[in-house]
């Protein structure tokens, strides 16, 4: 079973990503070093940052049930940021969401989340999970609105190269079962 490239929400048409979406990719969120914080990913220096999620993306989508999502505005089409499903595993997936500025506080990470719990649903996932830096404040609260349990926190465990902190940081796990 493939995913749809293209989710319609309430607020949102979330869609795969294409080269056309390279330069705003890049200027909304991805070169943004306050968007950019607490991502695992480093913040996008140059296009050709951008054309290398491109890239990943097109594996990931051609590897698995779905991939890299970009969140647009069903109102304006506005790009407002990206989602996903990681696939580890024909049952298991993970997820996140990273917004520009502009987007913040508007409900539309919550939207967004939801979306991709029914995705994963929809696909078969057993067990959907997110992780967190330890100091990330706002995503519990997404997070656990929308369905996910506390789970554990993984002490030196993931880089984010945005912090400029030597090596890997805790992560707090989240995880929803099927």
């Amino acid at each position: 079973m493939r995913a749809p490239e293209k989710i319609e929400t309430d607020r949102l048409v979330l869609a795969r990503p294409t080269s056309a979406d390279v330069e705003a990719i890049f200027e909304h969120y991805a070169s943004d070093p306050d968007v950019t914080r607490f991502v695992a990913w480093p913040r996008h220096i140059s296009t050709t940052d951008t054309e290398f999620f491109l890239k990943f993306s097109d594996h990931e989508w051609n590897r698995s049930p779905a991939g890299p999502y970009l969140a647009r505005s069903r109102a304006n089409g506005s790009l407002l940021g990206s989602t996903g499903l990681a696939f580890e595993s024909e049952n298991i997936a993970s997820t996140g969401y990273v917004f520009a500025k502009d987007a913040w506080g508007k409900g539309y990470a919550s939207e967004t989340l939801g979306a991709m719990v029914d995705l994963a649903r929809n696909l078969r996932v057993t067990r959907l999970y997110a992780l967190c830096h330890a100091d990330h404040r706002a995503s519990p609260h997404v997070l656990e609105k929308c369905g996910f349990a506390h789970e554990k926190v993984l002490q030196n465990h993931t880089t984010f190269p945005n912090l400029g902190t030597p090596g890997p940081c805790d992560v707090v796990s989240y995880g929803l079962s099927f």
